[in-house]
């Protein structure tokens, strides 16, 4: 087996059908599909089962998670090389061959993405994204694989497990930490790889929908999930949100100090409001957006109050076997005609 692509997915079945066929069109003879399914219940598992693919779903005893998605599928592949991608992605026709390409004549590469193109600019947080001069998506090497990208199956399996059941958010950085502790290297070509098609709510909504999925706390799990190895400090050092997560609590607390050892609280309320604003006129100046400085200001104390929730959540073994079934095997070849019908 050449390439497993492994394509999480919870409820996405506006998008699943579209996504596995672009997959479908790329892939070779040796190559194979296993959908992920962390629990959907709209119908993404029997869209899927449309398909000649492997269908796998969590059972009891599995909690969903970011990091559970990209485990569940790695658990039940053979393939040479893992191609991570979203139930909301569409891949590149040439992205695979070129991947492999670069692989094979890098041998101290243990992954290659390419461009991740955001086609939902409507909401603010994929805008956001696309707006941000991330190092992360810029050609060359990198420290992480943002949005999926091809993995070495041997590098992965040095690192222990492709990525933590335990991690809400961020796994893609933690993988990336194991695999560069090991010795590998992760780089982005400029190519394309996916068109990204993400939730079309409304920015806000979605960041309350990332509370209370746990999304927020991703950092908070990654810094636990790190804590007494080796790449701790490696960790702590390259989280560059930190340093802003730090800040912001320093700013919370000179607002509370603010409000409670100013005698005229009219004042006090007038001088908190003025740090509120200056802190959204600078990110609205960065972004030359005032609605998205808005946005990054609310999703700051967001994550703030996440992360201590996450470093002191419980945790499960990452190595251990996530407790799943296969619903649906593939009676066919993947890169042959469609089915049809469901089994």
């Amino acid at each position: 087996m050449s390439v497993s692509v492994l394509i999480k997915t919870l409820n996405e079945a506006e998008n699943i059908a579209a996504t596995i066929e672009s997959v479908l069109e790329a892939i070779g003879p040796d190559d194979e599909v296993i959908i992920a399914d962390s629990g959907s219940r709209d119908g993404t598992v029997e869209i899927a089962a449309r398909y000649p693919v492997k269908v796998v779903q969590i059972g009891p005893g599995a909690v969903p998670s970011c990091g559970l998605g990209p485990q569940l599928g790695f658990q039940y592949s053979k393939g040479r090389y893992l191609c991570l991608m979203d139930g909301d992605m569409r891949l590149d026709p040439e992205f695979l061959g070129t991947a492999k390409a670069f692989l094979e004549s890098h041998p101290q590469a243990a992954g290659v993405a390419g461009r991740v193109e955001e086609m939902n600019l409507d909401n603010l947080e994929f805008a956001r994204r696309k707006s941000r001069d991330h190092q992360d998506y810029h050609a060359g090497a990198v420290d992480r694989l943002s949005g999926g990208g091809l993995y070495r199956r041997s590098a992965i399996e040095a690192a222990g497990h492709l990525s933590d059941r335990n991690l809400h958010g961020y796994e893609e950085f933690e993988l990336a930490v194991r695999l560069r502790s090991q010795g590998f290297t992760l780089y982005r070509l400029d190519i394309p790889f996916v068109q990204h098609f993400g939730y079309r709510m409304n920015a806000y909504a979605l960041l309350l929908r990332r509370w209370q999925s746990k999304y927020l706390r991703g950092i908070g799990e990654v810094l636990r999930a790190a804590w007494g190895k080796p790449h701790w400090f490696q960790v702590v050092r390259e989280i560059r949100e930190l340093k802003l997560w730090a800040a912001v609590y320093a700013g919370l607390a000179g607002l509370v100090l603010t409000m409670v050892l100013v005698p005229d609280k009219l004042l006090a309320l007038g001088l908190c409001l003025v740090a509120i604003a200056a802190a959204i006129g600078v990110m609205s100046f960065k972004h030359r957006s005032l609605s998205l400085g808005v946005y990054a200001v609310t999703v700051w104390v967001f994550v703030a109050a996440a992360l201590p929730l996450g470093f002191f959540a419980p945790r499960r073994d990452p190595g251990e076997w996530i407790e799943s079934r296969v619903v649906h095997e593939p009676s066919v070849s993947p890169h042959l005609e469609t089915e049809q019908s469901l089994p």
